[in-house]
């Protein structure tokens, strides 16, 4: 479960995140949406810890990020919006890393390893430097980290980009079966359309406000002329 309380962000006394209210439950697909710009990405580096809240307070499964930063963080799993991380790593010495940091014993992780990147056809590079990686590659490795420790959230910021369809779909599919074991799934994506085929619920965020949070059907009943998410995006985040 994530629950954000009453959550401000300041850049240089601008607000750019202001008093936002989420209550996600267990088993749930979320979709966060919004145009660039609206908070999308400050939101998810603080529920994680990388970037301090100003004001309210983040709990990840009853842990508090900031007061319970440990235990909040051995909760989730984390694709940042840029994968370039850890470049000059082979992309084992990652996932052995990852691995070491959650305790995962040998025999599963060798196991999960395998699985995985045979999975996303990486497998055959694990013992490339990551700095070699092509933008997708980069993206399945950090994946394969999140899903090595089997974390109960999953926090996702724009997970596809960069995915072959065939390891996308295999992410959506993984998403599902997450879901299905009453585990979290919190996904940024500027693809309306995989919002759409995935979410239970969604939230709509547009400068630093929440302007609609629930399931696709309340949104369709609350906006009733407007017959696709498409068009109420828009017309809920037209500045004009």
């Amino acid at each position: 479960m994530i629950n954000i309380q009453n959550v401000s962000k300041f850049y240089s006394n601008k607000r750019v995140i202001d008093n936002l209210n989420l209550s996600i439950p267990k088993g749930k697909i979320i979709g966060f949406i919004g145009p660039n710009g609206a908070g999308k990405s400050t939101t998810i580096k603080m529920m994680t810890g990388i970037l301090p809240i100003d004001e309210g307070s983040i709990t990840l499964n009853g842990y508090d990020i900031e007061k319970q930063p440990i235990e909040a963080k051995r909760c989730f799993g984390l694709v940042p919006d840029r994968p370039d991380m850890f470049l000059r790593l082979k992309g084992i010495e990652y996932l052995n890393f990852i691995g070491d940091i959650f305790n995962i014993p040998s025999e599963i992780r060798q196991e999960r390893i395998e699985k995985i990147t045979k999975q996303f056809s990486i497998y055959e590079a694990l013992h490339d430097y990551i700095q070699t990686y092509s933008h997708g590659m980069r993206q399945k490795i950090i994946v394969t980290g999140v899903l090595l420790h089997d974390p109960p959230i999953w926090i996702l910021d724009e997970p596809l980009t960069g995915l072959d369809p065939k390891s996308s779909f295999i992410l959506k599919e993984m998403m599902r079966e997450n879901k299905q074991r009453g585990n979290t799934v919190f996904f940024s994506s500027h693809g309306l359309e995989v919002v759409e085929q995935l979410v239970d619920e969604i939230a709509i965020i547009n400068h630093g406000e929440l302007l609609f949070y629930g399931s696709l059907k309340e949104l369709s009943e609350q906006y009733p002329s407007y017959d696709s998410l498409e068009k109420v995006f828009l017309e809920l985040t037209n500045d004009a």
